[in-house]
């Protein structure tokens, strides 16, 4: 599924040097391995730690958790590359819908209807039950609502403004936040204090955000840290473009594994001063994380379209193309419950220590199961 998309430039971008679109089976892909450490994935790594007499599987588990604060692991690149993602089908869907003839102004109301829609669901989400007569008590940041905004002001960047705008704009947000966090003085704080309780981002929260903040005094998800978020689906239409570009396979790889390195390299070093943090969303995490993204674009493009190795991909697919269904499905949905009345009596010879890996293991393959299904009924939710 397009979990969110349309996509498209300023320019029209049928022109000689694109071609019609095409689905590419790796960016469902990378989204359903994505999906997939979201909606189980994650758990049965973690679950794994201290099983089995592996380092290596040891240390995977230990990726699959969030760095109390500064910090990063492999876990917290999890939502940094769905934002991408989201990026990366916009310049197929926007660039569509024009050749559909779509003007900029139905797009865009299409657009910011779905980005209500999906601060809406964000809301049930984190909330539900939600207490409607106690809105105190209600969180209005969430997942949801952060991919929403970012692709609906994605949308209105590529429509309007050019590669090298585009790339101002990105340059322009990470460097304004990183001076305002540096610069701008806290009460009782100062500047330039990344601490959890003192940190510029937090106290805006305090003082703007309505409603309940995930760490009581601070929310990852508020207002300021929108802005570089949104960065990473931005930079992810670079990667839609080069991907629907009439380049050679071999110069797209060339293009993607670029831009990987350069973002990588340019966070590490810019990490040196601003922190890597997941939950600032400092700018050298965008970097990093966008560096990351398009180099997982990179390998999953080479082995799945290039060099045709799909028969793999097929797992990551099924869930891919049905995104927002299992995401919302494994909030409402005890799988893990299901699971172990399914299949305890099986597992249940097993060594005691592995019961919580192996309940894990089914839930996991029951929600591949419910979307394998919708898969071959041709059931696609979307927003």
């Amino acid at each position: 599924m397009n979990f969110l998309g349309l996509g498209s430039s300023k320019k029209k971008n049928t022109s000689a040097g694109v071609k019609k679109s095409k689905r590419l089976l790796s960016i469902d892909a990378l989204r359903g391995f994505d999906m997939l450490l979201i909606s189980g994935g994650a758990l049965f790594i973690r679950r794994m730690e201290g099983k089995t007499e592996w380092g290596w599987v040891d240390w995977v588990a230990t990726q699959m958790t969030h760095p109390a604060w500064h910090g990063f692991t492999f876990y917290d690149f999890i939502f940094p590359l769905f934002l991408f993602i989201a990026g990366v089908s916009l310049p197929f869907s926007l660039n569509k819908g024009l050749s559909t003839g779509m003007g900029k102004p139905l797009l865009y109301r299409k657009m910011f209807r779905r980005m209500l829609i999906l601060i809406g669901l964000g809301i049930l989400y984190k909330n539900a039950p939600v207490s409607i007569f106690e809105p105190s008590g209600i969180r209005y940041v969430s997942v949801l609502g952060r991919i929403g905004i970012a692709v609906f002001i994605t949308t209105f960047l590529y429509l309007n403004f050019s590669k090298k705008g585009r790339m101002i704009w990105i340059g322009s947000i990470l460097l304004l936040y990183y001076a305002a966090l540096f610069l701008i003085p806290v009460p009782g704080h100062g500047a330039g204090d990344l601490s959890l309780e003192g940190n510029l981002v937090g106290w805006i929260d305090r003082q703007l955000l309505p409603g309940r903040l995930l760490q009581g005094s601070y929310d990852e998800l508020g207002l300021l840290t929108q802005l570089p978020a949104l960065c990473l689906t931005v930079l992810g239409s670079f990667a839609g473009d080069i991907l629907r570009s009439n380049r050679e396979d071999g110069m797209k790889l060339q293009w993607l594994f670029m831009a990987g390195v350069a973002c990588v390299g340019i966070g590490l070093v810019w990490s040196l001063h601003f922190p890597v943090n997941k939950h600032l969303w400092s700018s050298s995490f965008i970097l990093l994380t966008g560096g990351m993204a398009f180099l997982f674009m990179f390998g999953f493009y080479a082995l799945i379209d290039v060099l045709e190795y799909k028969k793999w991909a097929f797992f990551f697919q099924v869930i891919g193309l049905n995104s927002l269904t299992i995401y919302l499905g494994y909030r409402f949905i005890d799988f893990s419950e299901t699971s172990h009345l399914l299949f305890a009596g099986i597992y249940s010879i097993a060594p005691e220590p592995w019961h919580g890996v192996l309940q894990a293991f089914g839930a996991m393959m029951l929600v591949w199961l419910l979307l394998y299904f919708l898969y071959k009924k041709k059931i696609f939710i979307k927003v």
